[in-house]
């Protein structure tokens, strides 16, 4: 085994099931495994893992994807850019209205209140309904401004016309005060991982609308985030504490794993959950409402299957035209550039290869084609990859980025549309062959086909 240049460290984490990527490799003696003695420390909140993180009071931690984008970005209030070797999972979120909200929504549109994939139309006509008589907006949390959740909520509203900036108000809360401040009548809903849903479930005090995964099929949710100077500084302990947790996801996702798993993260030192509610998501089901039977969903949890661990570059774009189009990034980058400093799949790779997994020979792919499973060219094979559609049908192609960013009809683009072009020319084709990954519906090729 190579020495390692920081046997000793300390990992943050936030109350979630996603964690269990942490806690399953702390709790099984998988870090110990590697030479890696780690102390787990739970934090509070996600600005506070960033700061930790940025400061080295932290040597790695849980984290939302899209945090280590936006401290490349300047948008982080420490200027110390953080890096990403691995996915921890896929999915995993949900809105939850207050009770008073559904009802309300019932009442104004019982038709689309049924849809299968429920919209947010009859959140719109209500919103309409209260401006018009001149009550103040319905108010919606999310856990952090730049976090998928962020992105997903906005996705779903602005899909049915409404402007999240103008129409409602939008707060940050930490996920486990979610629940609270839904029963204190302060929100009217938000976005959170689990088991906060759940618990709002299981106490009548909300339903779930929507899940993350009908908003965009496995999206990438958190990742394992580490300081960029750290990580050039223990190079070798970096890579041994991605061989580690990628070992531990491999395992989390099998089947037969699960329960103990719920086991192991459920109890106050970590989620602080009763089992029964981490076991429904955990378990590939979930509950909208106290007064439904469980629905299926096998694909709530994702932990490692369809290349759920690989840091998609192009996922990284995704999130930087996300924060183009809701004004958070007011300047023009380079988009890719950003995206190579942040993800780093060659890392990733290297981890792969001592496990024996697979791992994608590209590092951008498109989003939005597949409404099934499909197979991917990679490092011995192919690997089986799943649905990547979002709600709407638009398709992401990194390839073509500044048309995507441009084709919103509700967007509060603050860059220089000319500046972000010059800066982010579209890939020609010869570029696109190298560095795209083959999407079987556009290319049946020997390596890529539609299942």
């Amino acid at each position: 085994m190579t020495a390692l240049e920081k046997p000793n460290l300390k990992l943050g984490f936030i109350p979630l099931t996603d964690c269990a990527p942490l806690v399953v490799a702390k709790e099984k003696g998988i870090f110990e495994k590697y030479g890696l003695n780690v102390k787990l420390s739970k934090e509070t909140s996600w600005a506070n893992i960033r700061d930790k993180l940025a400061i080295g009071v932290l040597d790695g931690a849980q984290m939302l994807a899209p945090m280590v984008v936006a401290s490349h970005l300047g948008l982080a209030p420490i200027d110390r850019p953080l890096v990403t070797a691995l996915n921890l999972d896929l999915n995993g979120n949900a809105i939850t209205l207050s009770e008073s909200l559904y009802q309300q929504l019932l009442e104004i549109d019982p038709e689309g209140m049924q849809q299968a994939t429920p919209s947010a139309a009859p959140l719109k006509k209500l919103i309409e309904q209260r401006a018009s008589k001149g009550l103040p907006p319905l108010t919606f949390a999310t856990v952090f401004p730049y976090s998928n959740h962020n992105y997903l909520l906005r996705y779903w509203m602005a899909s049915a016309g409404i402007d999240p900036d103008h129409d409602v108000r939008l707060a940050v809360i930490p996920p486990p005060l979610m629940v609270s401040q839904l029963r204190k009548g302060e929100v009217d809903g938000y976005c959170v991982g689990e088991p906060w849903n759940a618990m709002a479930v299981r106490e009548g005090l909300g339903r779930v609308i929507i899940t993350g995964y009908e908003i965009w099929n496995n999206s990438p949710e958190k990742v394992l985030g580490v300081n960029q100077e750290w990580a050039e500084q223990y190079p070798n302990t970096h890579l041994a504490l991605v061989t580690a947790l990628l070992e531990a996801l491999t395992w989390i996702d099998q089947p037969a794993s699960r329960l103990e798993v719920v086991e192991i993260i459920s109890p106050s030192i970590y989620v602080n959950a009763p089992a029964e509610t981490v076991r429904m998501s955990m378990m590939g089901t979930f509950q909208y409402a106290g007064n439904e039977f469980p629905r299926t969903c096998p694909d709530f949890n994702v932990f490692h299957r369809y290349a759920a661990n690989f840091p998609w570059r192009s996922q990284a774009l995704w999130f930087i035209s996300q924060m183009l189009r809701w004004g958070q990034l007011n300047t023009a980058v380079d988009m890719n550039a950003v995206a190579e400093a942040a993800y780093r799949p060659e890392i990733f790779r290297a981890a792969a290869e001592a496990l024996g997994i697979e791992s994608p020979i590209k590092d951008y792919k498109t989003e939005g084609h597949h409404s099934g499973r499909w197979l991917l060219a990679g490092s011995q094979g192919e690997i089986e990859m799943g649905a990547d559609l979002f709600l709407d049908g638009r398709v992401f192609d990194p390839s073509q980025i500044n048309s995507y960013i441009n084709e919103f009809n509700i967007s509060h683009l603050g860059a220089d549309a000319e500046e972000l072009a010059s800066k982010n020319p579209e890939w020609t084709e010869s570029l696109r062959q190298k560095n795209l990954a083959t999407d079987y519906s556009a290319d049946q090729s020997e390596n890529i086909r539609g299942l």
